[in-house]
């Protein structure tokens, strides 16, 4: 009998150039806003509220950066990240439409790159992915990099092919969705009154407050994206028998943690890079700092762009990312750098 089961994919199976058309398409509406709320201490206005946003020139409040960013990853996991033994990191994301309530969105990537480890047991394979809408629109763009086990550790290792990445998303390659205004931003239903002005390049802010993973709320978030990674549910899946929680529930924890000093930084418009320094279990208790990269300027009125690196640790004291041999602190669980849209 012929076998109707798939085991996904192995390290094997991928060649630079595939291009791979991801299931399921998945309509997204207000539910997963309401329960990105439920799950995380999200709360930017311009995604909590249809007055606020149309106050700032949009039809009304969009679904967050981030809902978008996991819908979309969650596609990709069948296909790519199944067999992973983790996910490495992330570079050139942009967020280039808005995603409404009712929009339907799939994914489709290209592999780029494919590099065996030294164990032979496993290898990093690179991905470009493109989130899409109804329309055919782009909506997001992202490079991620994965370590995927071997299924026949006999294998003869591909060629390597290691992508070239730019080291950030230039300023002037951000899309600022079509009709943005900031020039009338109610700073007090906003949260804070702080403007990009008032950031200096170099100033770094402890996000003060702290949330303890728990295994039932990770269960819940990494089904709602639909992310099938055996590595978050199957505790025979990892060696120390622990379910690695999904990194993407580390970012949208730091990033939700984050507004209390960075409530303006109300959309983010790109991911230079990406790093899961750490694993991350249930019982961990996740806090959040952030440093001040970069300004920019944009055209679209009262609207300005700062870059910030966003690092969660595990508890651990604020500001301290590596140690004196160059690598990550064993407390820091990722270290993001991204651009976020805030008013001048």
């Amino acid at each position: 009998m012929a076998a109707k089961t798939s085991a996904g994919r192995f390290f094997e199976d991928y060649t630079p150039g595939q291009i791979i058309t991801h299931a399921v398409p998945r309509t997204v509406g207000t539910a997963e806003r309401a329960l990105n709320h439920m799950l995380y201490p999200a709360r930017h206005a311009l995604y909590s509220s249809d007055e606020f946003a149309r106050s700032c020139g949009l039809r009304a409040s969009p679904l967050d950066d981030m809902v978008a960013f996991h819908v979309v990853f969650g596609k990709t996991v069948p296909d790519i990240s199944l067999n992973a033994v983790a996910n490495l990191g992330y570079a050139g994301a942009r967020w280039l439409l808005p995603v409404w309530p009712g929009d339907t969105l799939r994914a489709v990537s290209e592999v780029i790159g494919v590099k065996e480890n030294s164990s032979g047991t496993s290898g990093v394979v690179w991905v470009r992915t493109r989130g899409l809408n109804q329309h055919d629109e782009t909506v997001l763009e992202y490079v991620r990099w994965v370590m995927v086990r071997k299924k026949d550790t006999s294998a003869p290792a591909p060629e390597t092919v290691i992508p070239d990445l730019a080291a950030a998303v230039p300023a002037d390659r951000l899309v600022v969705p079509e009709g943005l205004d900031f020039s009338r931003y109610d700073f007090d239903l906003a949260g804070e009154p702080h403007r990009r002005g008032d950031y200096a390049v170099g100033e770094k802010i402890d996000h003060v407050d702290g949330v303890t993973i728990e295994e039932a709320e990770h269960m819940l978030a990494t089904r709602l994206w639909q992310n099938t990674a055996k590595v978050h549910f199957d505790v025979s899946a990892r060696p120390d028998g622990t379910r690695l929680i999904y990194g993407g529930h580390v970012i949208s924890m730091a990033r939700a943690l984050s507004f209390n000093g960075l409530a303006n930084a109300q959309m983010v418009v790109g991911l230079n890079a990406g790093v899961h320094a750490n694993p991350c279990v249930a019982g961990d208790t996740v806090r959040a700092w952030s440093e001040v990269l970069d300004r920019a300027e944009t055209a679209a009125p009262g609207v300005g762009a700062l870059r910030l690196r966003l690092v969660a640790t595990r508890g651990g004291p604020p500001f301290e990312l590596r140690g004196e041999d160059g690598k990550y602190l064993p407390d820091v669980l990722l270290d993001l750098d991204y651009w976020a849209l805030m008013p001048m």
